[in-house]
């Protein structure tokens, strides 16, 4: 009977119904497995709840990836909180008492085994730890067959270029590379480096090799760096590096489209601009430019099937312009000389054009007619040495101030708040650049200038939008954050959600955004797909930090971008200090026309600032980042990433607030900071602090470094026994 009631009861069921229940079983095993993941990997990134003191109780937290946060209730987290500060504001430190705390702390730190490491490392104790991670983009290596005299070791000379006219470049449509000379004739030389770090060299407290897949165990000695670059006295002055440049650039005019297209932004975005705002625009009042010769030389090239074809059709690689900001009254070291050989070398000749290296430099003289060419003339010859004549463009407050009539001259149009108005000048009139990077004459890169800038631009190519704001506001520290892909993307997400930004600021109505809309209303939506692949608008080497509140000296220069019921004070910003960075085309063009509307902000905030507002790609490119001496990764946390939204770079207890400053002074990157002069000039060969000079380096050997970015670099000359380099802040 059983067997008989069970048979007639799978009758009832039609082949359609048996199909419903089948598809409906299935979405339910579904949803069941996609809620236990999601379960598995929020437990991955929440960890148990537990309780730390931070010399002073700061509560329950939850632990983040090594993040600390404070649980303050079932709602979420408080994204307004300092995750180390107290949970009552009006217990908060005042600024003497916090100042005198990090004093404390600084000084301890630095009686700690491993203080003082990042210096006197030399060529005489390298070692390639064990565990050492295999580059993901492989730098072509090429060991010497010799030892140089002063090292037992053979370096290697380093070819980080593209494999230029290789069949997967020729399928890829490009024009055919053709190798340029260098400036005695010569094919250029390569920058050789050697393998192994100094033993004891500490890693990067802020920052990582990893996500750019920079070999973070190569290491840079002068002579093989730069050594390759030296020129005689009566042979240099001979030399025209911007004529050399031009040749490269002439020989591979079909890879690259020289022309441009024209900022149409000027009058698509908020209409036809009134002429009277747009200022001069005459051909007496450009920038003085030098032009490829565009020939009808090889004006066919062979596509991948070996058939010829028109270099009309050719894909065009795109260019980017090196701005190197300099000033007349400037005295060139040397070391100068040999930064500027190999930034053109490196980066524009042994790339075909790639790159395009200039020497903008203000006039700081008042009232100077530079229209006029005699005059023109004798400043530029008074200015730069003569190498470099040909690749030099000079430019002064009147200069750009005329372009840009509704700012007000003087201090909102000056050099120092306003020291983009001479780069979108140069980008209305150099087309043919899709990046500009803007390179400050006081820093200095130890490793390849290719390698690094390229892997830069990878990095923020890769980038997804979701999320991207927020982790561009924090210094990344791997030994808190974890990896920068999966534990500090998550965390941060986390952290931050009520606050993300999602494509352009909706309570700016005066704003007319340019760049693309979110592909999703929601921003959980996207599975960090949107941005991949995208060239980044704005690279900087420093967090963008919000400097609202934040008690930056600098961070309330908003003059403008407003209306009825919007101050100038309420805008949404972002800044970043050290202006070392890379802006797009579009960034620029934007950046041009809120100018000709008369909207402005400080230097600092400039392009961070306008790329919020219009919706556009910004990445900060967490490069790596030394301390000199060994800070716990929580104690970095504390000093640097103290601020709201679960430990942003910004608010209250931001490190660029005034009178906090002074926690950068053992980085190896800021506007004010010991290490990069005496890092430097040790590499170089001159005595700093004890270390360094010939003596020291026959006892010692000669110092090594992997690839760094330093920044300050002041007037590298040679020192006197006893000498001692200090960067002093202001108070």
């Amino acid at each position: 009977m059983g067997k008989m009631g069970m048979a007639r009861s799978w009758t009832v069921f039609s082949r359609p119904r048996k199909t419903l229940y089948l598809v409906l079983s299935l979405i339910l095993v579904y949803g069941l497995v996609v809620s236990w993941r999601n379960a598995w990997s929020l437990a991955l990134v929440l960890r148990k709840t537990d309780s730390v003191t931070d010399g002073r109780v700061i509560g329950v937290v939850l632990r983040l990836s090594g993040v600390e946060i404070k649980q303050l209730g079932e709602e979420g987290f408080d994204e307004n909180q300092l995750p180390f500060d107290d949970v009552n504001i009006t217990q908060r430190k005042g600024d003497d008492e916090i100042r005198r705390e990090f004093d404390t702390e600084y000084e301890e730190t630095g009686k700690q085994p491993g203080a003082g490491k990042l210096y006197a490392g030399t060529l005489s104790h390298l070692a390639v730890p064990a565990n050492a991670k295999k580059n993901k983009i492989a730098v072509k290596l090429t060991k010497w067959k010799t030892a140089p005299s002063f090292s037992t070791e053979r370096p290697f000379k380093m070819d980080p270029y593209p494999n230029y006219n290789s069949w997967s470049w020729r399928r890829s449509g490009k024009a055919r590379y053709v190798p340029c000379k260098g400036p005695l004739g010569w094919s250029v030389a390569d920058v050789s480096a050697f393998v192994g770090l100094p033993n004891g060299f500490p890693l990067p407290s802020i920052g990582s090799y990893d996500v750019f897949a920079i070999d973070q165990h190569l290491c840079y000695e002068r002579d093989t760096r730069l050594g390759i670059y030296a020129l005689a006295d009566g042979t240099r002055d001979e030399i025209d590096w911007g004529d050399v440049q031009m040749d490269c650039v002439d020989r591979n005019q079909a890879r690259f489209d020289l022309v441009g297209p024209p900022n149409d932004l000027v009058t698509t975005v908020y209409g036809e601009i009134p002429a009277v705002d747009t200022g001069v625009s005459t051909e007496s009042h450009k920038l003085r430019r030098r032009t490829p010769t565009v020939d009808a030389l090889d004006q066919e090239t062979n596509n991948e099937n070996g058939q010829r074809r028109s270099l009309a059709e050719a894909v065009h690689e795109q260019r980017t312009a090196i701005l190197l900001r300099s000033y007349t009254g400037k005295k060139y070291t040397e070391n100068d000389r040999y930064i500027i050989r190999a930034l053109v070398s490196e980066l524009s000749l042994r790339s075909g054009g790639e790159y395009q290296v200039f020497l903008l430099v203000h006039v700081k003289d008042e009232g100077v007619n530079l229209w006029d060419n005699q005059t023109y003339e004798t400043y530029l010859h008074e200015s730069v040495p003569k190498e470099f004549l040909g690749m030099t463009l000079l430019w002064n407050d009147d200069f750009v101030q005329e372009t840009y009539p509704k700012l007000e001259k003087g201090y909102e149009a000056s050099v120092h708040n306003a020291q983009w108005l001479s780069v979108q000048k140069f980008m209305q009139e150099f087309r043919e650049f899709a990046f500009v990077w803007n390179w400050e004459m006081d820093a200095r890169i130890t490793g390849h200038a290719y390698d690094m800038l390229e892997k830069l631009g990878q990095f923020a190519k890769r980038q997804p939008r979701r999320g991207l704001w927020e982790r561009n506001e924090r210094y990344y520290i791997p030994g808190y954050h974890g990896d920068y892909d999966t534990d500090f993307r998550l965390s941060v997400e986390a952290m931050s959600k009520k606050s993300a930004v999602w494509g352009p600021p909706s309570d700016t109505p005066f704003i007319n955004p340019i760049g693309p809309r979110p592909p999703t209303t929601a921003l959980h939506d996207d599975k960090f797909k949107w941005g991949v692949g995208e060239d980044a608008d704005l690279i900087t080497l420093s967090p963008l930090f919000d400097p609202k509140g934040s008690g930056w000296v600098l961070g309330d220069q908003v003059w403008s971008y407003d209306d009825v019921n919007h101050t100038s004070e309420s805008l949404p910003r972002r800044g970043a200090i050290v202006t070392q960075c890379r802006l797009s085309r579009r960034l620029l063009d934007i950046m041009h026309v809120e100018n000709l509307r008369g909207n402005h902000v400080g230097s600092e905030m400039a392009p961070g600032t306008v790329a919020l507002l219009h919706g556009l790609k910004a990445v900060y490119a967490p490069m790596p980042i030394f301390m000199d001496r060994p800070w716990a990764p929580e104690r970095l946390a504390r000093w640097f990433n103290n601020g709201p939204r679960g430990g942003s770079s910004g608010g209250p207890d931001s490190a660029m607030g005034w009178g906090r400053e002074g926690r950068f002074r053992g980085s190896t990157w800021y506007y004010r900071a010991d290490p990069p002069q005496r890092l430097y000039s040790n590499w170089v060969g001159y005595e700093d602090n004890g270390v360094g000079g010939l003596e020291w380096e026959m006892a010692h050997g000669r110092p090594c470094l992997p690839a760094m970015f330093l920044h300050p670099v002041k007037d590298v000359v040679p020192t006197s026994p006893g000498y001692g380099s200090e960067s002093r802040l202001p108070y």
